[in-house]
């Protein structure tokens, strides 16, 4: 599958052409599935690239949590089960405040992401103990990206 890179105002995106059936495509944005409707269906034969359909396993809530193949250090190797912390914007991980094993309370600051020039705080609403931290200092996530699990 080609992967193509997109640059939406300073932040770079990883994009995945997985499958295309009538005007319901589904890709990957920097390893994060989404279903998107496009205005028109695209006709596969003038598209090489999608003409054959992939077969992707339906995922589940549990799954789309899991980082990538290339994993930060911070990650659990299994699959986290617990509160998911999400992106509420797109933006730019510039730091992590917690580590796997960490204890966290509900409003304490976990991440900060960088969106439109601004530093926004990601303080969590959940208490209990960091199980998962899913992105690294420097990635660029999406909006409802799953950045961390707490359990």
């Amino acid at each position: 599958m080609k992967k193509y890179q997109y640059k939406v105002q300073g932040v770079d995106y990883t994009v995945q052409i997985e499958e295309v059936e009538g005007n319901i495509a589904k890709v990957s944005v920097n390893d994060i599935p989404f279903e998107i409707e496009l205005q028109q269906p695209i006709n596969a034969a003038k598209h090489p690239t999608i003409a054959k359909p992939v077969v992707v396993a339906p995922q589940t809530d549990n799954q789309a949590s899991t980082q990538p193949a290339a994993a930060p250090a911070q990650t659990a190797a299994a699959p986290a089960s617990g509160n998911a912390v999400k992106a509420p914007l797109p933006g730019t991980i510039t730091e992590i405040n917690v580590t796997i094993g960490q204890q966290v309370n509900v409003g304490d600051t976990v991440i900060v992401l960088e969106a439109m020039k601004m530093q926004n705080n990601i303080e969590t609403e959940y208490a209990g103990t960091v199980k998962a931290i899913n992105v690294s200092k420097g990635d660029s996530v999406m909006e409802g990206a799953v950045l961390l699990t707490i359990g």
